[in-house]
């Protein structure tokens, strides 16, 4: 840090001073508490504007669920990782601090540092990898771009939240060791060298108790031994108690307005059950948030000029490049000769409707999604792709989408409207505030979902609906159905709303003749409700073929095709926020669409688009697998890049992919009796697998390129590791050096082997490149549960250059005291 530095932090901290000491005991608390779903209430007498927080990991949705002011829609979370590229993580964030601005966003409520306990958990796309110091780096460089920009960010979930069954209550059983070595350790890399400004507890307990209240994991360490000090924001309705989360270091209580803060917590300090000097360090830590962001007059913002401005569209498309892994290539499958007369069959629906980001709270509404079949067919010469659906991942409804232009209409009891907004799918998602211009809850009687529909295919038209609440339901001016949907056995709201879709309607209709659709929700009475919000889908499925003829004519088409291109994916009923995954398998006929494509063709190249690992019995069979994750709007013009070699595919995995769910070795994620024992302790990922001594379909860290490299020589110390490499091939390329560290004759228990340390390089044909990768004391502790302090362990350690886990290339040995 600058003396210069210094000076304007002294300058912030002297504003933040006098700004608290205005302030009465009633306006600290009203600080405290959100004012609706997204921000804190503005203070006009000390200069404080409204502090503006918004989801999420890939992309700035704003504060409305609309596709009226569109978002850069960036790869997943997983996709960032598996670049291995902390520098590319903070372009990105770069960009979302570029997003947020433009948007009015003062805080981003991102990055997901979970680790991946298990491959069941549902929202895995949202995290970064099973491996601490992996994600630590990504969610480091992703931290830092953000703030680079003047923006916060708010690093969650802390901690514990790995999995999504009732995680609203369930507790985290979590021994010191694993707490501290594992699931701790990416937020304290991230504090140690990122500075986040915001940190966002779960709705987890960990060892019994409530994150939101956990004095010693909040206070003790996370402040007080890593020094955070920044704003400590609760995730959305995770607040329970007044008293608990006040001296549990829970700085602010989302969304409002009603909250455990507020009028409740000034009571509470009338009341002599909290000291109010409680209050004070908590209004501290947001007045030095709104300082940090600009949001607070006489401070300077932390960043005063932004960065120079980024091409969205151009980033999104270089991060899915970048991020796709290249598992399997025999005999140089891909890239694929492009040469005149080449054909191409590309198969799959998730080929024409791709999947480019997760559900729930990371969605944003891009201006424009490139699919597979867009990106190829701009890429290829006219008539040389095909294209065959052979297969469905979803048998079942999903928000209308494709071919429909649907508004939402609010009107009052008497039928009279009330305002009017465009909608991005049939999906309403409107959460406190977020209602179109001129409707309020208090006057909503109903809401019509209507527009237009032009079927690209003709035949019978599924119509449903999902949600909670009383529905009708007329296509092409037919009242087909009238009904209520009853609360089932859902125990999380992204279940109960946007769980189980319900088949309401058949129609059948012409292709390319438009007709009019109507889905009219009853609002109910939601003032007793501390959180107002309306959330229901109208659905839609078209015509259904008789699966074995869709694969027959995928079969011929790729018959007669030079290579078969086929996209597999999961849905958003198989990996989404709110629930944890059954199994690894893909859903529908997908595999034996690889199947019977991979034996009529030789040239089957599969890619797989989901966001966290999936079985792939076939995977021996084909000539490639890639995988690129959800790789955001630009996806398929990225996919065309990697596949005509363009681009090469830059990706290592960033979690270990099994051959058979069977072979997972962590597959616990529900609870029994409220209780979630992380039993397996050290022992997840690739430390599980070569513990146990299973092989994976592909191991951590694995991922081909279109070049080959030589390790030729390492050097290692105690504080760093030098590696030089050369690019042996004909085409330049990029290496993920990976540095391993195996204790000889271990004195205490550890895993076999982890990372201690990775570089991403870059050389030409022919080319040598020499890396330094420091080697983090933290490498070499352990936490010592009884003095409760982490201890140095010496001893013989084996320095192991890799490609991967397991692909050790050089070797050195160290010896430490």
């Amino acid at each position: 840090m600058t003396d210069a530095d210094q000076v304007r932090d002294q300058i912030r901290d002297d504003a933040v001073e006098a700004a608290l000491g205005k302030l009465d005991l009633d306006t600290k608390t009203l600080l405290l508490a959100g004012q609706d779903m997204w921000s804190l209430p503005a203070i006009p007498a000390i200069g404080l504007k409204s502090l503006v927080m918004s989801d999420g990991p890939i992309g700035v949705r704003g504060v409305r669920w609309t596709a009226d002011d569109p978002s850069v829609a960036l790869p997943s979370p997983t996709s960032l990782a598996a670049a291995w590229d902390p520098q590319l993580a903070r372009r990105a964030g770069r960009l979302l601090a570029q997003e947020a601005r433009r948007k009015g966003v003062h805080v981003l409520l991102a990055p997901t540092v979970n680790l991946h306990r298990s491959p069941l958990g549902g929202r895995h796309f949202e995290c970064y990898s099973e491996d601490p110091h992996l994600t630590g780096a990504i969610g480091s460089g992703y931290v830092n771009g953000v703030q680079d920009g003047g923006v916060g960010t708010t690093v969650k979930h802390f901690v514990g939240n790995d999995a999504e069954t009732d995680r609203f209550t369930v507790d985290s059983v979590i021994a010191p060791r694993p707490l501290r070595e594992l699931y701790l350790a990416p937020f304290e890399a991230i504090v140690a060298n990122a500075h986040p400004w915001g940190i966002m507890t779960a709705y987890n307990q960990v060892n019994g108790t409530t994150m939101t209240e956990h004095q010693h994991l909040v206070n003790e360490v996370l402040r007080g031994e890593w020094g955070f000090d920044g704003c400590n924001v609760s995730d959305w309705m995770a607040a329970r108690s007044t008293a608990g989360d006040i001296r549990g270091g829970m700085d602010v209580a989302m969304p409002g307005p009603t909250t455990v803060y507020g009028p409740a917590l000034a009571e509470a300090v009338r009341a002599g059950e909290v000291p109010e000097s409680a209050v004070d360090d908590a209004v501290r830590n947001v007045l030095r948030l709104a300082a940090r962001v600009g949001a607070l007059e006489g401070a300077p913002a932390a960043v005063e000029t932004a960065p120079a401005p980024i091409d969205g569209q151009a980033l999104a498309r270089e991060l899915a490049a970048r991020g796709a892994v290249l598992v399997r290539n025999e005999d140089g499958a891909l890239p694929l000769d492009a040469s005149a007369g080449r054909t191409v069959a590309l198969l799959g629906a998730a080929a024409r409707d791709a999947r480019v980001l997760g559900g729930g709270s990371a969605t944003v509404f891009p201006e424009r999604i490139v699919s597979p079949l867009d990106g190829l067919a701009a890429a290829l010469p006219a008539g040389a792709l095909t294209y065959a659906v052979g297969a469905d991942p979803s048998e079942e409804p999903t928000p209308a989408d494709k071919g429909f232009e649907l508004v939402a209409v609010c009107r009052d009891a008497s039928g009279a409207v009330l305002g009017e907004g465009g909608l991005p799918t049939g999906q309403v998602q409107w959460i406190g505030d977020d209602l179109p211009a001129g409707a309020t809850y208090e006057a909503m009687a109903s809401i019509e979902v209507r527009g237009r529909f032009v079927p690209r295919e003709g035949g019978e038209h599924v119509f449903g609906t999902r949600g909670l609440g009383a529905f009708s339901l007329a296509v092409d001016g037919r009242h087909l159905w009238s009904g209520v949907q009853e609360m089932g056995d859902e125990a999380d709201p992204f279940e109960a709303f946007f769980g189980a879709p319900s088949e309401r309607a058949r129609v059948t209709l012409a292709e390319g003749e438009p007709v009019e659709v109507s889905l009219t929700y009853q609002v109910p009475d939601m003032t007793a409700l501390p959180l107002r919000a309306v959330m229901f889908s109208l659905l839609h499925l078209g015509p259904r073929r008789d699966p074995d003829e869709l694969i027959a004519e995928a079969v011929e088409a790729a018959r007669s095709a030079d290579t078969a291109v086929v996209v597999v994916a999961t849905t958003e009923r198989v990996e989404s926020e709110g629930f944890d995954r059954a199994d690894l398998a893909l859903p529908g006929r997908q595999d034996d669409l690889v199947r019977a494509v991979a034996a009529v063709n030789p040239n089957t190249v599969v890619v797989v688009n989901a966001g966290s690992p999936v079985e792939l019995p076939w995977r021996e069979d084909v000539a490639a697998v890639l995988l690129t994750w959800f790789p955001g709007q630009e996806g398929g013009a990225a996919l065309a890049d990697v596949l005509l070699g363009e681009a090469e595919p830059g990706g290592r995995l960033p979690t270990t992919w099994p051959a058979r769910f069977e072979d997972a070795p962590v597959t616990e994620v529900v609870p029994t009796d409220g209780r979630l024992e992380y039993g397996e302790g050290l022992f997840i990922g690739y430390r599980a697998y070569e513990k146990h001594g299973v092989v994976p379909a592909y191991p951590f860290g694995h991922g081909l390129g279109y070049t080959d490299w030589a390790y030729e020589s390492l050097e290692a110390t105690v504080d760093a590791v030098r590696v030089r490499v050369t690019n042996t091939g004909t085409r330049p390329g990029r290496e993920v050096v990976q540095v391993y560290l195996a204790p000889a004759d271990d004195a205490v228990e550890r895993p076999a082997s982890w990372l201690a340390g990775f570089a991403s390089v870059a050389a030409g044909p022919g080319e040598s490149v020499e890396t330094e990768i420091p080697l983090p004391a933290r490498a070499f502790e352990i936490w010592d549960e009884g003095a409760r302090g982490w201890r140095r362990i010496g001893g013989t350690y084996e320095v192991r250059a890799s490609r991967a886990h397991g692909d050790t290339r050089l070797t050195a040995t160290l010896d430490i005291a």
